[in-house]
């Protein structure tokens, strides 16, 4: 019984110190809130270039993993519905392997809690420049290694990860002198062409996306992606055949449920026209979110074997590409 007792005992042990292993290793070694000062601007007004917009603070939380000296970065930006479970999520999960993160707030600093059921309460643009405002900060934090920063986002948030790539745009807006080391997109909205876009940063560009995401389709992203691959550009887009639209969320529905009043464009053809202005191809007029072509009740939900996939994923290609051990 002695030895019984005793078996169990060392078990008891080790199981407690893995336990603790398994908990701490993804913490952060300190958190810091950051103020970001950007602007609220119309898309029109972001895409001339016009920095008559509204002078706005935001917050960025800036989570400094378990290392010392200066750190890769990796700036979260969030999707329409604001701060979701799957920020957190990452954020451990990057931690975990020595990558501090910046996950930015897009909407409370501006009174809003969500745009899902109404798109138009903030341009789709907003978060590219609070992106590169972002940047500012980052490249004065002593923590902060910014030849090793690159940007993650999700659904409106991988948007502007797509699109933050453009030239052009870091020409009118990043005044921060951080060039990004790569772009992540998760599920971005590829409804919309810009004028040059094209044209983007040499770094690795890698979306990720579901087969059944009827929020932001992927058949949009992948015709844009062979437009890139024909300019030349390191692009690749990884497509997982069970998953909806949020699919990283670990509190999303399983399997993925109908969201009634949530707006998507998966119907839209949109286009730069001249002035910045955004049309609706099929109607050639501007687009707003009152067009037929505007549909509701897309689907949300959480696969498991996309989320371990893509944290695969995500984690090898970010130690290659800021040369982790």
């Amino acid at each position: 019984m002695r030895q019984v007792a005793a078996i169990a005992i060392l078990i008891s042990v080790l199981s407690s110190a893995y336990a603790a292993e398994i908990e701490t290793r993804d913490f952060a070694a300190r958190t810091e809130l950051r103020p970001i000062q950007t602007l609220t601007l119309t898309d029109e007004q972001f895409l001339k270039g016009d920095n008559n917009g509204k002078p706005t603070t935001l917050v960025g939380q800036l989570r400094i993993a378990q290392g010392a000296g200066r750190l890769p970065v990796v700036v979260l930006q969030h999707g329409s519905g604001g701060f979701a479970p799957n920020i957190e999520y990452w954020s451990r999960e990057l931690n975990a392997i020595g990558i501090s993160t910046f996950a930015l707030d897009g909407l409370s600093g501006r009174d809003l809690t969500e745009v899902n059921s109404n798109q138009a309460l903030l341009g789709r643009l907003n978060f590219i420049l609070d992106i590169y405002r972002a940047l500012d900060v980052l490249a004065v934090h002593p923590r902060v290694d910014p030849q090793r920063i690159a940007l993650m986002g999700f659904s409106r948030g991988g948007q502007a990860t797509l699109y933050a790539s453009l030239k052009r745009f870091h020409q009118m807006w990043n005044k921060s002198g951080v060039d990004l080391a790569a772009y992540l997109p998760f599920y971005p909205d590829c409804m919309t062409t810009f004028v040059g876009d094209t044209d983007v940063a040499d770094r690795p560009i890698r979306i990720f996306g579901g087969t059944l995401d009827d929020y932001n389709p992927i058949s949009a992203c992948k015709s844009y992606v062979e437009r890139l691959k024909a300019s030349g550009h390191d692009v690749e887009l990884t497509e997982y055949p069970n998953a909806s639209h949020a699919f990283d969320n670990p509190l999303g529905a399983q399997p993925a449920a109908i969201s009634p009043t949530y707006e998507s464009v998966r119907n839209c053809r949109i286009l730069e026209g001249p002035g910045g202005v955004l049309v609706n191809v099929a109607t050639k007029q501007p687009f707003t979110y009152k067009d037929a072509c505007v549909a509701h009740g897309p689907h949300l939900g959480h696969d498991p074997a996309a989320t371990e996939a893509a944290t695969r994923a995500v984690k090898t290609f970010l130690k290659a590409t800021f040369k982790l051990d």
